[in-house]
């Protein structure tokens, strides 16, 4: 099965979390990765669509209502 580039970068970030805990135990991976994710993942979806708040929420698939309330929790308005 082919994977994306994007999934080879993030399967080798979490390869190196992995890593770096030398053996500890993780905690709330799922939550990490999403929280980390999603920031970068609005920034450059509002740049390209010109920060207008509709349109993004279009081409993310996300309520108007939802999207502004990501962008206030990740500080991003």
């Amino acid at each position: 099965m082919s994977t994306t580039p994007i999934e080879d970068c993030i399967r080798a970030s979490l390869e190196a979390y992995f890593c770096d805990l030398r053996g500890a135990e993780p905690a709330d991976v799922h939550d990490m990765v999403i929280r980390l994710v999603e920031r970068p993942l609005l920034e450059v979806v509002m740049a390209h669509a010109g920060d207008n708040q509709s349109r993004a929420a279009q081409w993310l698939g996300l309520n108007r209502n939802t999207l502004r309330k990501k962008l206030q929790e990740h500080k991003l308005i």
